[in-house]
This record gives C-alpha cells, structure tokens and sequence, in this order.
C-alpha cells in the first residue's frame, strides 16, 4: 500500500509518497521541500507537490506542528489553519490519519536503526524496549512527545512540554529571564530552546532589540566569528541539557531521543560538558540521570518515517 506522509514545521512542508508493508517499516521515496511561508495553508501545498509528483494516493499521513483538537488547528509558529472535518474532502483523500509533528518523531523511533540513534550521554547499547522515550527537539519551536512501550504495545503521548514556564538555574539565567519578561510576560522553554531562541538570548545578553537574522546569527554563533553570539550559543546548550533533564525526570523517563537538524547541527556541543552536566544536574536524582542514554536521531526524514508509521499502526496494510 502506498500513501502520502506529510510533515509541516513551522518553516517547512515534506511531502513524500511512502511504501507501507506488514511488519516492516514505511519505505519513503522522493521527498519534496515546501517553504510554508510561499503557501497560503496545506491546501496550497498539497496542489503543488501533486503537480510536482504526479498522481498520488487518496491515503495520507498528515503530521503538523500544532496541538489536537478542536474543530480548527492553529499552528503555534505560522499562520496556517487546518479544520479537520473538511481536510479528506478538500484533499481528496479516502483515509486520513492526522497527528502531531513530534509525535510522528516519537512514531518513528521504534523503527530507527541503531546507527540512526548517536550517543550523547548515558550508558552505550540499545535504548530500552520497555518504558517511557521523551522525544524532544528544538527547531522553529520545540517539539515533545513520549513513546510508552510496555508489554510489546505502543503508546504516543503527544504534548506542549514546551510551553513550561522556563526555570533559570543560575545569576546569568536570572538576569536571561529578566530581560525575556520584558518582551514575553510569560517566558516558556520554547522562547529559549529553539532555532529563534538564539535570538532572544542574544538580545537579552546585548541588551537591546536589534539581533541579526537567524541564519546569520547561528552561523556567527557556531564558527566563533561574534563573541556575542558564542556566548549566547553557550547558553543555549546548556538551557538544552537542563530543559531535555527536566522533561525527562516529569516523564519518569528511562531513555531520551533529541531530533532534528538543528540538533544535528550542534551535535559535538551537545555531547559535551555544558549540556550532558545540565542534563544529570537534578540533585538528588543526579545518580538516576546518568543512567538514561540520551540518543540523537540522524536519520533525515524521521517526521515522514512516523507520520506513515503512524498510519500503518492505525489502518494497517
């Protein structure tokens, strides 16, 4: 059976027709990149990857970066709207399975490969088959999910983890929070560990309200050419660790995930001190923390390779 995944961030639509067989993982094909910002909504884009990819199947897999429910879906990072009623009718779509963006990732975890699962701390080997995953990942916002395997069943719990109240851990995050409050009221996780919190840090230790734009900043950042920014890089990786260890220990979690490309992109600084510390650093379960592997996905699609797992767990083949 084939079907059509999708995966819609806050920046970007994939699309790719995907394979689906009894027992076996999806096999996704041609992947199409979609920038959201050219598109009015899904409709939009769902046009021009069937101009682009031919004829396509009428089943899909649909994972979005927003939370369930409700008769219309707002995403958190775009403009874009989804009502689920009309979405088979206005894709022309038979069967329909509709989930959110990270727990699509957390949906593709059982099916990654070992050498899709990079150590970044904790013990070495598999992670558990048994138990809670947290399933995290900072991109246009920050995704979180669990996966719960028990008794060789599994269960993923979508949620808006992100959207905690952010807890500064020393003076630098106090003074870090201070300045967010002025801009934010309420500062979240997410307003930190994000492709756009680098931003918000680096405002905040400049203190002004004028930053460059991200790419440049992530690049300045990363190659050390602005001091500023390095250090705000700094700070990132270790709100990262502490923020991965807090959802971990609330989870009551026994091995934690991190995705996406941006965190493939740091991933030398997330295997060190600043973030594996942060991450451990929960006092009296300090000895429990370095017992979880924390493994980093570097397979490039897996938003596409759950969205379709997350059919086939719903209608089969």
């Amino acid at each position: 059976m084939d079907i059509v995944a999708v995966d819609i961030g806050g920046t970007n639509a994939r699309f790719a027709r995907a394979t689906l067989a009894p027992g076996k993982p999806p096999a996704l094909h041609q992947v199409h990149h979609y920038a959201v910002a050219a598109h009015p909504g899904l409709a939009s884009a769902w046009r021009q990857f069937r101009a682009d990819a031919g004829a396509i199947p009428t089943r899909a897999a649909i994972a979005v970066a927003a939370p369930m429910g409700g008769d219309v879906i707002r995403f958190i990072n775009s403009p874009w709207t989804i009502q689920p009623a009309r979405l088979t009718a206005d894709l022309g779509l038979e069967q329909l399975t509709l989930l959110n963006d990270f727990g699509a990732v957390a949906h593709a975890v059982p099916w990654l490969e070992h050498d899709h699962l990079a150590p970044l701390a904790g013990p070495g080997g598999p992670i558990p088959q048994e138990g809670v995953t947290s399933v995290i990942g900072p991109g246009t916002g920050l995704g979180v999910a669990m996966l719960l395997r028990r008794d060789g069943q599994m269960h993923v719990i979508e949620t808006e983890g992100a959207h905690r109240a952010f807890a500064p851990l020393d003076m630098a995050e106090d003074a870090l929070l201070h300045q967010l409050r002025r801009q934010f009221s309420r500062v979240s996780d997410e307003r930190i560990v994000s492709g756009p919190g680098l931003a918000n840090i680096h405002r905040a230790l400049a203190g002004r309200t004028e930053t460059p734009d991200d790419k440049r900043l992530w690049a300045a950042a990363m190659d050390g050419s602005d001091p500023l920014a390095a250090a705000a890089l700094d700070h990132f990786v270790r709100c990262f660790g502490a923020v991965a260890g807090d959802l971990a220990l609330a989870h009551g979690a026994n091995a934690v995930v991190i995705a996406g490309g941006l965190a493939n992109r740091i991933a030398d600084r997330l295997r060190g001190p600043a973030f594996v510390e942060r991450f451990i650093a929960k006092g009296r379960y300090e000895a429990r923390m370095r017992g979880i592997p924390v493994r980093l996905v570097t397979y490039e699609q897996p938003g596409l390779l759950g969205a379709a797992a997350a059919f086939q767990a719903e209608h089969g083949p």
